[in-house]
């Protein structure tokens, strides 16, 4: 880089200390519709609903503070509560009415307590307004309204209040105006809705009324309103059903629901509603006619009909959807009760059972057969069904007397009336063999030492005939088994856990089920689970910075191990092993270097050690310095005392300078913002650097008005430390003394320009690489005045909502005019205004220059003007001004015809004396002669 680069040491009486605790500001630069400034000392920013909403955090403090936005007073749903914003910008685009409440901007740097400050969002919105109609009298009769009160209620959610008026036709109604008339709002409900009661309807109460809700157009919101026709014919709905109650259908089968308006006027809409809260997917609606395709089991429930037409209460008709169904299919075998044996033996009785979980439970039936013969009810063998309401889906077959001809298979049959489901068979043999069940733990398989990770299986073995199905369950505490359930079904008594982890050591309980098997007490065995892990240790990772020559001392402590007894740790340097040993009482180790030598730097590693396996501390030593930090209060860090370049007085402090080697130099690396190319180079460092002290280091040769990046790293003997990045921005000087203003509006206080109170708009300050992809093409420039695409400029956006004729105008801070004598101005001083400005596209309309002077009114006209395309560049204008008292100079746009017409200002100057070297007229066209 051409150019000097200077270095200033702070050394004047010993460092000074820089570090300061946080400010914090808050300012707004969205689609604000007005901020009330610390009204009861809050603040107050309102926003249209779908604007965007952005709130900038201007902090100060060293080391620089942390930001973070918060939230309060959402409702819950709100997510911005989980996901706090960390940088300066808070930006929501489309803002909607829950995101309103308080925002809560927190700057925190360690020092002092953070400072906070907050802004209240408040959202503005209007919707719709809704009528609905009701009458004094009971439910509706023939004739209606015939004789009848009939109250019209108005609502509509907004924010601010929404104020209501009523028209009947085009009259407007206010309390008074008809005796046959009342209007009023509801005690309970202040102002949220405006209700008109026609007492005892008349034949000129027929009519349109119209409710009008409105904001008093704040923020642009318009009034909304809609039409209520009341006809002697004007009813609540009725509906009617084409469909029975309950409606019981198969799975698979489409399903139609059909439901018909039989009465109601304005002609009633008509929705379906599922008692699950949402209609299945896959669902259609049409007209009244809500269609299933494909029921599964999933969809049977409640559907209701609803139709209403804000006319009395809305009709609801609901309907039952019964989806048939069969599953789990068990039985069981009851020995003999009068008998205290649970064998089944000759001469005795036995009972099978079978069940059947079955929709519509009404529509079950059971059938029996012997070795695939039907089987009918007899004096010894007793076929009963229980009661549905008692135990559901039981089928019993007693058999009283066992005889050994009575052997065989025995099979239940369990259907539905309704058909269309296949039937459930379910075959239980009975035998000499048919013996009750045992259970046991094979040898060696309790207790089970298993590794964290493995795959294990418990196993019980289980012996009788028919072999029921095994219920796992953990034994030593009321705790869910691995997959989350109480109890686990096992077919073929093993428990199979997948990824074994230490909080599954413990009992576990295997024990017989009825199902399947015997109806006899159960039989159980339990399996100990022993889980083994290796050591958890702490720090898992640590870096540790330190000098040359100077000791480190490392620590690794056994946090959980099993077993516990642990073996042995072992200390590396990288591959090398350092020290190794047994603990005896103690659970942690340590290894200390004495005096850090170059070799000494590297990676530590302590590896703890049991049977499972080991655990491992890691500790990065290195001789890092750490990172220095940018201060970014200088007071006026920007000059400029040539045109097209500009200086920087970069300024940091040195985090824990002391910790390692003394730092040599300082590595700065400098690029333009945009592009790839890094400009490096080293700043040498004399003496020592303490804690706090300030260093300064002048950049110059910054192109204006161009961002540039820039990295700082220190370097000590060790190598490179941790580097800071900081970004700068040009702002021009904002109102410095009048001999030579100049604005290029790359700082939003735009140099204390405002924008008109009195004006249709605003203008809006944009640069091009922050341009909206919805912008319109054809008009409007492609960068600032010097072609910069990160520079930025003023415009107005002449876009919908705007309409041909509307102005806007930005102001200009006062400027004193100096008198040459005492006894006033007698030869008023000239000054020269100057500006850039760009006005391209077919629809331009005109760029007035005004001179606004105190305590006079403005009724000259424009001190210079221009109107229409000048085409798709930048073009200067110069004017001399001859005020004579202080001054502001205005800048008005105003729209043309159409969207094609954004005008865009930048670089306004002003200048002590008359202009000189003025464009020639001839670049202009529609050039108001104006000129001096």
């Amino acid at each position: 880089r051409s150019g000097t680069l200077t270095l200033v040491w702070q050394l004047a009486n010993g460092p000074v200390h820089h570090w300061a605790p946080p400010t914090v500001r808050i300012v707004h630069s969205g689609h604000a519709c007005n901020v009330e400034e610390e009204r009861h000392a809050e603040r107050v920013y309102t926003i249209r609903e779908g604007e965007t909403l952005e709130l900038t955090c201007l902090v100060t403090g060293h080391p620089r503070p942390q930001i973070r936005w918060t939230k309060t007073a959402g409702s819950v749903s709100d997510r911005f509560q989980d996901s706090s914003v960390f940088n300066e910008t808070l930006h929501i685009t489309k803002i909607q009415r829950h995101q309103g409440g308080r925002y809560y901007c927190k700057a925190e740097n360690g020092l002092g307590s953070p400072a906070i400050k907050s802004i209240r969002v408040d959202v503005y919105f209007l919707d719709d307004p809704v009528v609905t109609v009701h009458q004094s009298v009971g439910e509706a009769k023939e004739q209606f309204y015939y004789e009848r009160t009939v109250f019209l209620r108005c609502m509509a959610n907004s924010n601010p209040p929404v104020r209501y008026s009523w028209h009947r036709g085009r009259d407007v109604l206010s309390q008074g105006s008809d005796k046959g008339v009342e209007i009023y709002e509801p005690f309970f409900t202040q102002g949220e809705t405006k209700i008109l009661k026609l007492k005892n309807l008349r034949p000129q109460d027929y009519a349109n009324y119209s409710c009008i809700a409105s904001v008093r157009n704040v923020c642009g919101i318009s009034d909304r309103n809609i039409v209520f026709k009341l006809t002697n014919k004007t009813v609540s709905p009725s509906i009617k059903l084409l469909v029975e109650d309950p409606i019981v259908v198969n799975p698979g089968q489409t399903v139609s629901l059909v439901c018909i308006t039989t009465g109601g006027e304005p002609k009633p809409t008509l929705s379906w509603v599922s008692s699950s809260d949402s209609l299945p997917e896959k669902s259609v609606v049409k007209g009244g006619t809500l269609t299933l395709p494909a029921i599964t089991s999933d969809e049977a429930g409640v559907y209701s009909c609803v139709a209403t037409n804000n006319v009395g209460n809305p009709a609801k008709k609901s309907t039952t959807i019964v989806v048939r169904a069969m599953k789990k299919g068990r039985f069981w075998i009851t020995p003999d009760p009068y008998h205290n044996d649970d064998n089944i033996q000759i001469g005795r009785e036995v009972k099978i059972s079978c069940q059947v979980e079955a929709t519509p439970p009404e529509e079950l039936t059971f059938g029996w057969l012997k070795n695939g013969r039907a089987l009918r009810s007899s004096e010894r063998m007793v076929i009963t069904q229980t009661d549905p309401d008692t135990s559901p889906g039981t089928t019993n077959l007693d058999i009283i007397d066992l005889k050994f001809t009575d052997f065989g298979t025995y099979t239940c049959v369990a259907a539905l009336k309704g058909g269309g489901i296949p039937e459930i068979s379910i075959d239980v043999n009975i035998s000499s063999t048919t013996v009750p069940p045992n259970l046991t733990v094979p040898r060696g398989k309790s207790p089970l030492v298993v590794r964290e990770g493995d795959t294990v299986e418990l196993e019980c073995l289980v012996s009788g005939k028919p072999k029921p199905i095994i219920l796992w369950s953990r034994a030593d505490k009321e705790a869910p088994m691995p997959d989350g359930t109480l109890q686990v079904e096992s077919y073929d008594g093993v428990l199979r856990i997948v990824n074994v982890s230490r909080e599954m050591t413990g009992s576990y309980r295997c024990q017989t089920s009825q199902f399947n098997g015997f109806n006899v007490k159960p039989r159980e065995a339990v399996v100990e689970l022993i889980v083994q892990y290796p050591p958890t240790v702490e720090p898992v990772s640590l870096e540790m910075r330190q000098g040359l020559g100077r000791p480190v001392a490392m620590n690794c402590r056994v946090l959980r191990a099993h077993p516990s007894r642990v073996l042995r740790y072992e200390w590396r340097l990288g591959n090398r092993l350092l020290h190794a040993g047994h603990f005896d009482q103690s659970d942690e180790t340590e290894y200390t270097v004495k005096s850090l030598n170059r070799e000494g730097w590297g990676e530590y590693t302590c590896d703890i050690i049991n049977e499972a396996g080991a655990g491992r501390c890691t500790f990065l030593v290195t001789g890092k310095a750490y990172p220095p930090e940018f201060y970014y209060d200088t007071y006026s860090p920007l000059w400029q005392n040539r045109p097209r370049v500009y200086g920087f007085k970069l300024q940091w402090t040195q985090m824990n300078p002391n910790a390692v080697d003394r730092i040599v130099a300082y590595r700065l690396g400098i690029r333009q913002m945009g592009q790839q190319r890094w400009w490096e180079q080293e700043i040498t460092v004399e003496g020592t650097i303490t804690k706090g002290e300030l260093i300064t280091h002048n950049l110059t040769e910054l192109i204006k008005p161009e961002a540039y990046e820039v990295r700082l790293t220190p370097i000590t003997r060790f190598g490179e430390g941790d580097s800071t990045i900081r970004i700068i921005t040009y702002s021009a000087p904002v109102n410095p003394h009048l001999r030579e203003f100049h604005c290029s509006f790359e700082e939003e206080p735009i140099c204390m320009f405002t924008q008109d109170k009195n004006d249709d708009f605003d203008w809006t300050r944009h640069s091009a690489a922050t341009r909206d992809t919805k912008y319109t093409p054809n008009t409007g420039p492609s960068g600032d005045r010097s072609g910069s695409k990160q520079g930025f400029y003023m415009y107005i956006e002449t876009s919908r909502p705007r309409k041909e004729g509307e102005v806007a105008r930005l102001v200009s801070p006062f400027f004193n005019v100096a008198p040459k004598n005492p006894y006033g101005i007698t030869n008023p001083p000239a000054y020269c205004f100057g500006f850039f400005f760009h006005m391209y596209g077919k629809h331009i309309g005109t760029l007035n220059a005004l001179l606004r002077q105190k305590g006079q009114a403005a009724t000259e006209g424009p001190t210079w003007s221009l109107s229409g395309n000048q085409g798709d560049h930048w073009k200067q204008a110069k004017v001399s001004i001859h005020p004579t008292a202080s001054f502001q100079v205005v800048l008005e746009g105003i729209r043309g015809p159409g969207i094609e017409g954004d005008i865009a200002i930048d670089d306004v100057t002003l200048e002590e004396g008359e202009c000189r070297d003025l464009p020639a007229v001839s670049e202009y066209r529609n050039m108001r002669g104006v000129y001096p």
